[in-house]
C-alpha cells in the first residue's frame, strides 16, 4: 500500500525534508549552541561551522563564498535588493515580470508608496518573458530588473540569460550605467541546470526547504556587496542581521551539495543574446550523479504524463510548444471540473496537488494565468501537479488512474 508521502505532487510548494540531511542538522543544532558572533570557545566553533556551510554553498553555486549570505528564506532573499533601492537619493524604475512571485510582485508593488515606478513585463502566451518584452520597457531611470528562472506555477524556464546579455549589451549601446538584474532562483535550484556565475547575473535567491531543507533557511547571493535598508547587529556581513540559523545552513548547504545541477556557458560567450547552443551540464559531482539522473528520467516522466494528459481530454496551460519548461511542474484544467474541487477530491484519496502558488492559495484570483490572458473559466479549472526526487513513476500512474475515476464523474 503506498503512503501519502508517495503520493505527494506538490513539490512546488515545499518539498518533503531530506531525512538523512535534517537529522545531521538536527544534530548540529545539538552541538553547536554557541551564538556565532560570540568570542568564547563555544560561539568559535559555531562561526565555524556557519563558515563551512557557506563555502560549501559556494562550492557547489560556482561563487565565491563571500558573495553569498543566508537568511530567512526565499522571501526575504528576494527582499533584501527590492529594500535596499531605499538607500537611493531618488526613486527610479524597477521592471519585473508579470508572472513572479509574490515575494516579488507584492513587494515592488509597495515601492511604488516610496515613488518608484513599476513596469511589468508581459509574457507571451508560453508563458515566457522575452527579452526583447523587458528591453522595450527599459527607461534612462530603469535600476532593477526581477526575472525568476523558473515560474511556480506553470513551470517556464525564463530566459535570465538572455536578459543579462541585453542588460550589458545597451550599455556597449546607451554607454549609460548596467541595469541590475535579480532572479528567483527558488524553483530552479536543484531542479533545472543552473549557471549562477553567469556574468550580469547580480543578486539571486534560494529557499532550502524548496530541496529538501528545513523551512525558515533561505540564501541569497549578491555579485557585489550593497547597501541594505533593514539593519541591526550586522550578521552575515551586515547584509542580514540577527542571529544566524546554524543547523538551518548547515542543512541548506548539504541540500544544494546534494541536488544542485551546474550548467556552464563556453568560455567565447554569447551572440545576439543567443545561449542555447553554448549551455551545457557540467560534469555532476559523484554525490550528484543521481540527482542529474533523476533530473533525466523525471523528463521521461512527465512527457508520458502530458501525453496521457491530453488523451484524457485535459486542457495544458499553456500548451507547451517548446522544451522551454521544467520537468517538475505541470499545470492542467478538466472539463467541466473546477480546480478546487479536484485538489479536495484527490486530497479524500491521500493525493495532494494544488490550484497555483501556495502563497496565493487563499486568493481567487490566479494573476500568473492572468498575465498569460488565459480565460478566467479556464483558469478557474486550473490545478498544478509538481513533482520531487522521490515521486516515482508507479506514484504518477496512480495518480492517472485517480484522475481517470474522477473526471469520470464530471464527464
Amino acid at each position: 500500500m503506498k503512503t501519502t508521502k508517495d503520493l505527494y505532487f506538490d513539490w512546488a510548494a515545499t518539498a518533503p525534508v531530506d531525512e538523512d540531511i535534517c537529522r545531521e542538522a538536527t544534530e548540529v543544532a545539538l552541538t553547536y549552541y554557541g551564538n556565532p558572533s560570540s568570542e568564547h570557545l563555544q560561539g568559535s566553533e559555531s562561526k565555524k561551522i556557519l563558515e563551512e556551510a557557506r563555502e560549501r554553498c559556494a562550492t557547489t553555486l560556482g561563487v565565491n563564498a563571500g558573495t553569498l549570505y543566508f537568511t530567512s528564506g526565499g522571501t526575504e532573499s528576494d527582499h533584501i535588493p527590492l529594500l535596499a533601492l531605499l538607500q537611493r537619493p531618488a526613486p527610479g524604475t524597477v521592471i519585473i515580470s508579470a508572472i513572479e512571485h509574490p515575494a516579488i510582485r507584492e513587494q515592488a508593488h509597495m515601492l511604488k508608496h516610496q515613488g518608484w515606478k513599476v513596469l511589468e513585463a508581459k509574457p507571451n502566451s508560453q508563458g515566457i518573458v522575452s527579452p526583447q518584452t523587458i528591453e522595450n520597457l527599459l527607461t534612462d531611470d530603469t535600476v532593477l530588473v526581477c526575472l525568476m528562472a523558473v515560474n511556480n506555477e506553470i513551470g517556464t524556464l525564463q530566459p535570465i540569460y538572455q536578459v543579462a546579455n541585453m542588460l550589458k549589451d545597451k550599455v556597449k549601446i546607451t554607454g549609460k550605467r548596467r541595469v541590475k538584474l535579480h532572479v528567483d532562483c527558488v524553483q530552479a535550484a536543484g531542479k533545472v541546470p543552473l549557471c549562477l556565475n553567469y556574468p550580469g547575473i547580480d543578486s539571486a535567491a534560494f529557499s532550502a526547504h524548496k530541496i529538501g531543507g528545513p523551512r525558515g533557511v533561505g540564501l541569497l547571493y549578491l555579485a557585489q556587496k550593497q547597501e541594505v535598508y533593514v539593519r541591526g547587529g550586522g550578521q552575515e556581513g551586515g547584509i542580514r542581521s540577527g542571529t544566524e540559523n546554524i543547523a538551518g545552513a548547515w542543512a541548506l548547504s548539504r541540500c544544494m551539495e546534494k541536488y544542485y545541477i551546474a550548467g556552464e556557458f563556453s568560455k567565447n560567450g554569447t551572440k545576439n543574446n543567443d545561449t542555447a547552443s553554448r549551455f551545457e551540464i557540467k560534469k555532476p559531482t559523484p554525490i550528484q550523479s543521481a540527482t542529474y539522473e533523476r533530473y533525466l528520467r523525471q523528463q521521461s516522466y512527465t512527457a508520458d504524463f502530458i501525453n496521457t494528459l491530453k488523451n484524457m481530454g485535459a486542457t495544458l496551460i499553456p500548451e507547451r510548444t517548446s522544451e522551454d519548461f521544467s520537468p517538475w511542474i505541470v499545470q492542467a484544467a478538466f472539463k467541466g471540473l473546477p480546480g478546487q474541487v479536484l485538489v479536495r477530491a484527490l486530497s479524500e484519496k491521500g493525493i495532494a496537488i494544488s490550484t497555483g502558488s501556495a502563497c496565493s492559495s487563499r486568493k481567487i484570483s490566479r494573476p500568473v494565468l492572468e498575465a498569460m490572458g488565459i480565460d478566467k473559466e479556464l483558469a478557474s479549472r486550473g490545478v498544478r501537479f509538481s513533482f520531487g526526487f522521490s515521486t516515482t513513476k508507479e506514484s504518477m500512474e496512480t495518480l492517472v488512474q485517480e484522475l481517470r475515476e474522477i473526471t469520470k464523474l464530471f464527464a
